[in-house]
């Protein structure tokens, strides 16, 4: 990625929250390489400080171990800061069903702490990620951002929740938002343990272990599966994008194109089987259909293409190839 504009960071600080997270820690790597200066604030309920091995002894890099759901915790990170991404949340559709009280806790008062705190720091950019889950049960594909569904989940009516305050607190505060509604991200460290895991660690370590992982139904269930480089793109383009219109808006975070669950398994299989040919012989389970679940998720990105000159780089094959790659080295 080298964009001219993403220069204005250079020297500029800039606070991730959820820094520790999957998204969170591969966003504060992107910001130092930049030679931004980045505080990340994490409460490890989900992080892992293994995420921040890599640049915990940076220069220019702070870590502030709180809890958005503190307000104190959110103005002292924010301090100073010229820009915030605010990756932290309780992610998961399940464990929204199982638990509303804390998903929404953290979602949605840990979100306007964060906003509170952001607005009082004068900061010029609140970039925060939303969720193609606010789309709910809309049928119409692809998803476009001006036509969502009504949420079929605790956690979708917190992301959904996030976007009206963001919208809120920039008529009312004069506060510069963006929201990008993430489309099944994967890649580099997220993890695959864990109630909630997510589908492709977690079907990379059943395939590496030789066991069969279960698609919830028949497998004919499709998502924009998107790869994190290609979120990490977006976030700095929504920070940095110079484009007044591209403010305050809300964006897809995604490819523009979907894979099936089997489709899914066969891919991971043929990738692993590389390292390993035994995989190539192991079985796949069908289980029910999860509560919650939207049955197709696919995005139109025209909108950041046009506002913010987005470009995916990473479809699902190459980002595949480079997530498998990682988990192979890094969790044998």
């Amino acid at each position: 990625m080298n964009n001219k504009q993403f220069e204005v960071l250079q020297s500029a600080k800039v606070l991730v929250t959820g820094g520790a997270g999957f998204i969170g820690s591969n966003l504060c790597e992107a910001l130092l390489e930049l030679n931004a200066r980045v505080v990340c604030l994490d409460n490890f309920a989900t992080g892992k400080r293994e995420n921040l091995e890599a640049i915990k002894d940076h220069p220019n890099f702070t870590l502030i171990e709180g809890d958005i759901r503190n307000l104190e915790d959110c103005k002292k990170a924010v301090s100073g800061a010229d820009y915030v991404l605010h990756e932290a949340a309780l992610g998961s559709v399940p464990r929204s069903i199982n638990d509303p009280i804390t998903s929404n806790d953290v979602n949605v008062s840990g979100f306007v702490n964060m906003l509170v705190a952001a607005r009082d720091a004068g900061v010029k950019r609140f970039v925060y990620a939303a969720s193609s889950s606010t789309y709910g049960d809309s049928e119409a594909l692809p998803k476009v951002e001006d036509k969502i569904g009504r949420p079929l989940s605790p956690y979708a009516i917190t992301k959904y929740v996030n976007e009206l305050y963001a919208e809120i607190f920039h008529k009312t505060y004069g506060i510069d938002t963006i929201g990008l509604r993430y489309f099944n991200v994967f890649g580099r460290k997220q993890d695959p343990n864990g109630a909630y895991a997510a589908v492709i660690p977690k079907f990379v370590m059943k395939f590496m272990k030789h066991e069969s992982p279960v698609i919830n139904g028949d497998g004919t269930y499709s998502r924009d599966f998107t790869y994190v480089d290609n979120v990490v793109q977006m976030n700095l383009l929504a920070l940095t994008t110079s484009n007044e219109k591209a403010l305050n808006e809300v964006y897809n975070t995604a490819v523009g194109d979907r894979t099936n669950l089997v489709e899914l398994t066969q891919l991971l299989r043929k990738y692993l089987s590389a390292y390993d040919p035994e995989i190539e012989k192991v079985e796949v389970k069908h289980g029910p259909n999860r509560p919650g679940d939207i049955p197709h998720s696919l995005a139109s990105v025209d909108k950041a293409k046009n506002l913010m000159g987005y470009e995916p780089e990473y479809k699902i094959e190459d980002g595949l190839k480079e997530a498998v790659n990682w988990y192979w080295k890094n969790l044998q």
